[in-house]
């Protein structure tokens, strides 16, 4: 459990968590969040907003991690930290798989949906689309400016 502070500074600083209450429900309004984490020592108010925000999109996943709010701030270079939401699936995947090594019994099925989620967007990725892309020669450049003002 000691690396998963650490881990999520390192998410903090590429600019993919959200901290706080404010933020992560922004996050998750814009359906960018992939996975909303509380700490074990959260107030019940905090923990009834997260799960809230978890079930307003069907992308977010709410998990309560078996760290205490000063812990989790820890890594964040705060005092303390209640709620924190991933808004990059590689990175949530990674914390999910931490989480699973720590304890494979509460969080075994949460790293197999967000491995299975992110192979399926890498595989999105991967694809080639031909609905994109167009047969036949490139128009010449400049064919659109034939009619141009004197």
């Amino acid at each position: 459990m000691d690396n998963i502070p650490n881990l999520l500074g390192l998410i903090h600083r590429a600019g993919k968590l959200a901290i706080g209450e404010e933020p992560v429900a922004a996050l998750c309004r814009d359906h960018k969040a992939y996975l909303i984490l509380l700490a074990q020592d959260a107030a019940e108010n905090s923990v009834r907003r997260a799960q809230h925000y978890a079930q307003s999109s069907e992308n977010n996943l709410c998990v309560t991690i078996p760290l205490t709010k000063d812990q989790l701030g820890q890594g964040l270079g705060r005092n303390s930290c209640a709620m924190a939401a991933i808004g990059d699936l590689g990175f949530a995947s990674a914390v999910a798989d931490r989480l699973a090594k720590a304890d494979p019994e509460h969080y075994a099925e949460l790293s197999r949906l967000l491995t299975e989620k992110a192979a399926r967007a890498k595989k999105r990725r991967d694809e080639k689309h031909e609905k994109n892309t167009r047969p036949g020669k490139p128009k010449p450049r400049g064919a659109n400016n034939s009619k141009k003002k004197p």
